[in-house]
């Protein structure tokens, strides 16, 4: 039987098992004492049995989206850090992340380093860059599918019939990634 750690518990939620295992690495050479899931069910299992101090969500895995995990380790444990990594960022999200009880949002790739001092922060950073220039229309529409993505939780096909697109066209618009401006 192991004796039980003094360091913090952290839960890593990612379903790119190369990426997960770094990132575990990593966390666990910085003092956490990781714990680690594939998709959000798993995820769900692991935190209602013992809800962690830390926990870091990717936001698109298959099943459900990291969301509703944030959501339920929110509910479980208000004081539990949460920071979301994504490698589809959007406001619509980063809102929706933070108003479900996430920490932080962060865009991927994010390092160790960068999710450590993502925790630590508990206010906004004024200093932050305000860009110059408006979205690209590319982008506006990108954001515009994102945030009604989220009001559908995730579900493709009901975002399809909101947006009154076919449901192959979203999941090409939904492939590609437009630039930041």
């Amino acid at each position: 039987m192991s004796e039980p750690s003094d360091a913090p518990s952290l839960l890593l939620v990612d379903d790119d098992e190369l990426f997960r295992n770094v990132l575990s690495r990593a966390l666990q050479k910085r003092g956490f004492d990781v714990t680690t899931a594939e998709n959000v069910s798993e995820a769900l299992a692991l935190a209602e049995a013992n809800p962690p101090e830390y926990a870091v969500v990717d936001l698109k895995m298959p099943g459900p989206s990291g969301l509703v995990l944030v959501k339920r380790l929110n509910e479980l444990d208000p004081a539990t850090r949460i920071v979301v990594l994504t490698g589809y960022a959007s406001i619509a999200t980063a809102v929706e992340a933070v108003k479900l009880g996430a920490t932080h949002y962060l865009a991927k790739p994010a390092d160790a380093d960068q999710i450590v001092t993502a925790f630590a922060k508990a206010e906004g950073d004024e200093t932050a860059p305000v860009s110059p220039s408006p979205l690209s229309v590319d982008r506006m529409e990108w954001e515009h599918i994102q945030r009604v993505l989220a009001e559908h939780e995730g579900n493709i096909s009901a975002t399809a019939r909101a947006l009154n697109m076919h449901r192959r066209t979203l999941q090409r618009k939904l492939g590609k990634y437009p630039s930041r401006k």
